[in-house]
């Protein structure tokens, strides 16, 4: 409902225009980017068009109705100290109307000087009519004076909607397209990062004459996903851990790298070499990260987002594993869903501990993220997002599960 207002005589039609421009442009901006990305851009525009196209109006003088008039008193003047006085009839004439209701704010172009103060509602819209004397002759000429004035510019705001409804096709796509664009370009941080393998490491952990396969590079699929989480691609991931397994069996020809050795010991030979195998990144060790220090933290060295977290402990069963993945879990951001657990088992029997983990390790998980969620070390709504991988380590042999 607008209330009372001056027909057509408001606001210009392109400082309409803008506004209801404006309006399309902040409802597509408030979408989320996994909206814009993913929607179906055909169904959501014709949404749009849909929504903020302008229905002419047309007003039904069939359906004209007269309120019964206010009687009122009006001073006319003085004579010897009295006042004169006589009465005033004021009529509501109302019409029904379809169509966009705020067009009776808009002055087209052209338009007509000539105007009337009405009174809009959702389905009406009125004006008045002031009488003095009790004439029906009298009351018909400024009924037919008073509507004339108020809606002489109808035709005129009608051409006004049909070119802005010729345009807003246009108009929506060019917003939607603009706000697509800017989310795929943002995505150029948020997607899978390009980090290249260092030439000089390729073949450092293979049998000779074998060469070993290059790191394929991220490439964009018609299908592909977007993501909102900033994270390495699959295929770097899986080097890292292939890496990872194959440092370990390097190591079980070489006692001396781990014998007598403590986690932070064996968690060098680990980071030096994660350090040097990617270009453009950095690793450290014992680094804060959200809750605690984390072992081995490999950073894209370009924006100092995190790439890969790790935790490495000595296996002391199924107890512990719970807790090593609480301690790991906890160093994660929202951004961090590239995730491994070391683990150096010293066991003599690498069977049963094997056995023991693929047993216990769902109910470990199962567990870990009830006590998170119970404690708020980790928000429930990001525990499906992580992607945790657990690895294994005998000084003899390294297995990734």
């Amino acid at each position: 409902m607008y209330g009372t207002i001056n027909s057509f005589s408001e606001i210009c039609c392109l400082e309409a225009e803008r506004e209801f421009s404006r309006q399309i442009k902040e409802e597509i901006e408030k979408k989320e980017k996994e909206y814009i990305l993913g929607v179906d851009e055909n169904e959501y525009q014709s949404y749009l068009i849909e929504k903020h196209k302008l229905e002419p109006l047309k007003i039904y003088t069939e359906s004209e109705t007269i309120d019964t008039p206010r009687v009122s008193k009006e001073a006319v003047g003085h004579r010897h100290g009295y006042t004169d006085w006589r009465e005033l009839y004021l009529f509501r004439v109302k019409y029904s109307y379809t169509g966009s209701s705020l067009l009776f704010r808009v002055k087209p172009n052209p338009w007509t000087m000539t105007s009337a103060e009405v009174v809009v509602t959702d389905d009406t819209v009125s004006f008045s009519v002031r009488l003095y004397n009790k004439d029906a002759d009298e009351f018909k000429r400024e009924k037919a004076s008073k509507f004339s004035n108020a809606f002489t510019n109808l035709d005129n705001v009608n051409k006004f909607v049909e070119e802005w409804n010729r345009k807003l096709s246009n108009l929506v796509n060019t917003y939607f397209q603009q706000q697509k664009k800017k989310y795929l370009e943002e995505n150029s941080f948020f997607e899978a990062i390009n980090v290249k393998v260092n030439e000089d490491t390729k073949s450092v952990f293979t049998v000779p004459v074998i060469k070993k396969k290059v790191v394929p590079q991220p490439t964009v699929a018609s299908n592909k996903e977007l993501s909102s989480v900033p994270t390495i691609s699959n295929a770097m991931y899986e080097d890292i851990l292939k890496i990872i397994y194959e440092l370990g069996k390097s190591m079980e020809k070489k006692p001396s790298l781990y014998k007598s050795k403590n986690e932070e010991s064996l968690r060098d030979h680990f980071l030096s070499f994660l350090e040097t195998r990617y270009d453009a990144t950095t690793a450290t060790g014992e680094t804060f990260n959200r809750n605690g220090k984390t072992d081995i933290l490999l950073k894209y060295a370009n924006d100092s987002s995190n790439l890969f977290v790790a935790e490495c402990k000595f296996w002391k069963g199924a107890v512990e594993l719970q807790k090593a993945i609480v301690q790991l879990l906890g160093y994660l951001t929202w951004r961090d869903s590239k995730t491994a657990l070391i683990l150096f088992v010293q066991n003599n029997n690498f069977s049963n501990v094997l056995q023991t983990i693929k047993e216990g390790v769902r109910f470990a998980c199962i567990r870990t993220f009830r006590t998170l969620e119970a404690d708020k070390f980790y928000p429930p709504v990001l525990l499906p997002k992580a992607q945790v991988a657990f690895c294994l380590c005998l000084i003899s042999t390294l297995i990734v599960i």
